[in-house]
C-alpha cells in the first residue's frame, strides 16, 4: 500500500515494534503532521474472545466523558408525546410509518444513531435486515430500545458510543479529535479501557486484552502497553 508522505513521516517519530504508557502514545500523536481538518482519534483493541460464542460477545455502550467531538444525527422511532419528547430533545428525525416506509424504500440511512420506544419494535422489525448489518438497529443492551427517548437523544449528542466486537475479536472506537486537549483525550480513551475491562466474560480463559493502539485518521498506529494503560484505567 502507497502512503502518504505525512504517515511515513510520522512513522520516524516513534518505534512502531514498542508499546508505550498513554501519555507517551498522546505526545507521538501530537507531534504528527495533521491534516487539514480536524482528525478522529480513534482507540482499537483486538481481543482474546471467540466471538462465535454468545457469552464472549463483548457488545455495549459508553457516554464518553468529554464527548467525540463528532456532530451525531439521531433518529428516533416514537408517536405521540414521546415523538414530541424526541423533538425536544434536539433529535433530527422523528416519526414511525413514514420512516420505515422511507428506509424500506430507499435504503436510506442518512442517520449515526436510531431511538425507539419499546413499542415501536415489531414495526421496525420490517427494516431490520437493512439497519442491522449497518450498526443502526436499536438494541437494549445500549440503551437505544427505551422509554426515556430525551434521555437516549441527549446522550447520543453528548457523546455515547456504542461497541461490539466485530469477526476477528477486534473493538474500535472514536475517542475525540486531534484538536482536544491531550487530557481529555487521555480522559475518554481510559474510560473505553474501563469498560472493555468490566465486560470480561466469565468464561474467558487466558488473556483478555491482547493488544492495544491509538491513531488519527492519517496517522499510523501506535501500540499501547496493554498492562500499563489497564491498570491507570482501574484507579
Amino acid at each position: 500500500m502507497k502512503r502518504s508522505k505525512k504517515y511515513l513521516d510520522s512513522l520516524q517519530k516513534f518505534d512502531k515494534k514498542e508499546s508505550y504508557d498513554l501519555s507517551q502514545a498522546l505526545s507521538f500523536l501530537s507531534g504528527f503532521n495533521k491534516a487539514k481538518y480536524d482528525e478522529t482519534v480513534e482507540l482499537h483493541f483486538h481481543l482474546g474472545v471467540d466471538p462465535r460464542k454468545a457469552d464472549q460477545q463483548i457488545r455495549s455502550s459508553l457516554l464518553l466523558p468529554n464527548g467525540s467531538g463528532k456532530n451525531v444525527t439521531v433518529l428516533v422511532f416514537a408517536d405521540g408525546q414521546k415523538a414530541e419528547e424526541a423533538k425536544a430533545a434536539g433529535a433530527d428525525f422523528v416519526g414511525v410509518d413514514e420512516l420505515v416506509e422511507k428506509i424500506q424504500a430507499e435504503g436510506w440511512t442518512g442517520f449515526d444513531v436510531a431511538v425507539a420506544t419499546p413499542s415501536m419494535m415489531s414495526k421496525i422489525g420490517k427494516v431490520a435486515k437493512i439497519l442491522g448489518p449497518r450498526g443502526l438497529m436499536p438494541n437494549p443492551k445500549v440503551g437505544t430500545v427505551t422509554e426515556d427517548v430525551a434521555t437516549a437523544v441527549k446522550d447520543a449528542k453528548g457523546g455515547r458510543v456504542e461497541y461490539r466486537t466485530d469477526k476477528l475479536a477486534n473493538l474500535h472506537f472514536i475517542v475525540g479529535k486531534r484538536s482536544f486537549e491531550a487530557d481529555k483525550l487521555q480522559e475518554n480513551i481510559l474510560a473505553c479501557v474501563g469498560a472493555v475491562l468490566k465486560d470480561k466474560p466469565q468464561s474467558l480463559k487466558g488473556e483478555y486484552i491482547k493488544s492495544m493502539s491509538i491513531c488519527s485518521t492519517i496517522s499510523p498506529g501506535i501500540k499501547l502497553d496493554v498492562r500499563a494503560v489497564s491498570a491507570e484505567a482501574n484507579k
